[in-house]
């Protein structure tokens, strides 16, 4: 009996340190998310988080400015954001590798509208002035690496005025109607030039053209990071929170009107009805692992190409891209 009840005690232990090893799967996290495009995916598992549906315990916190993330990630009150990948490039390599990038959320934003202009090739813009937004940042040099990429020089051949911001581009076209328009505009004010002037239309999306031409590279434009302090003590809740978020995405794209709604509740984009328009044209995604590797990295070396700063000087090493162990 003595023998017996020690090897029962044995056993009792062995399940005992085995259940303490084993991954705690959820969490509470501070997830920062920026209105626009790279917030949208989010809403959904946001409004379930609200309603208690959630595995994982998140606090949402959206944002108007790529700083306020910055300093949330620096400051370590955010353990994920949903930003741009040229940001999150950027933030990796200004933080000495601190972060790493979970997901894919966000192609293409960027189509060219023309108000009568008849073009039927990236080559049929030769000779033409563009209003883009985005100076010195993503915009620019997307715009940039397709004209060279279909024979264009961007400094000879076409003339780039560039706003501020996407919000002047509706303005710009006003001024600009019944004449040769061409403008360069991201989701959602694209849909909004689109539904307010019958002349607008759309010549090109910027992704179908960048695949035209790219053979190692996805348009890959937003994404969701995670701070690695948090992620080293809380692997199994990013896991949970992987697979919440990509059910949040789907459904994104599934149920376009409630989470059209959402997205005006949250402020993600202004008004529903344009939301409504807009998220199918959204490049809504969720690419993770070798595909988003594979994708992230050539559009990064695109961006490292046209200006080192534009992703922080320095090409990611490959502990930048999350593999699921």
């Amino acid at each position: 009996m003595k023998k017996l009840l020690a090897v029962v005690l044995a056993l009792l232990l062995l399940f005992s340190l085995t259940a303490c090893k084993e991954e705690i799967k959820t969490g509470e996290m501070n997830v920062y998310v920026l209105s626009g495009p790279t917030g949208i995916g989010a809403v959904n598992l946001r409004a379930d988080a609200e309603a208690g549906k959630t595995a994982n315990t998140y606090n949402f916190k959206m944002v108007e400015a790529n700083d306020e993330i910055v300093a949330a990630i620096n400051d370590g009150k955010a353990d994920i954001a949903a930003v741009a990948t040229n940001l999150a490039s950027t933030i990796y390599n200004n933080s000495n590798k601190q972060v790493t990038v979970l997901a894919v959320n966000t192609l293409s934003v960027l189509s060219i509208l023309t108000n009568g202009a008849e073009l039927n090739s990236i080559a049929d813009l030769k000779g033409k002035t563009i209003f883009a937004p985005g100076q010195g940042a993503n915009p620019e040099y997307i715009l940039r690496f397709v004209l060279k990429s279909n024979g264009i020089d961007p400094d000879k051949d076409v003339k780039i005025n560039f706003v501020s911001d996407g919000s002047q581009l509706p303005a710009v076209w006003a001024k600009a109607e019944n004449k040769d328009a061409v403008i360069l505009a991201p989701q959602p004010v694209a849909t909004n030039i689109l539904n307010k002037y019958e002349t607008a239309k759309t010549a090109f999306d910027m992704g179908d053209e960048w695949a035209k031409v790219s053979t190692d590279s996805s348009l890959m434009m937003g994404c969701v990071i995670v701070r690695n302090e948090y992620l080293e003590k809380n692997p199994g809740a990013v896991k949970t929170f992987l697979k919440e978020y990509e059910a949040s995405i789907k459904k994104a794209t599934e149920d376009i009107e409630n989470t059209a709604l959402l997205c005006e509740t949250y402020g993600i984009i202004p008004k529903a009805a344009l939301a409504k328009k807009a998220i199918p044209h959204c490049g809504l995604t969720f690419k993770t692992g070798k595909e988003m590797k594979d994708g992230l990295s050539g559009y990064l070396k695109v961006m490292y190409d046209a200006n080192p700063k534009s992703i922080g000087l320095a090409l990611p090493d490959d502990d930048f891209y999350y593999v699921e162990k």
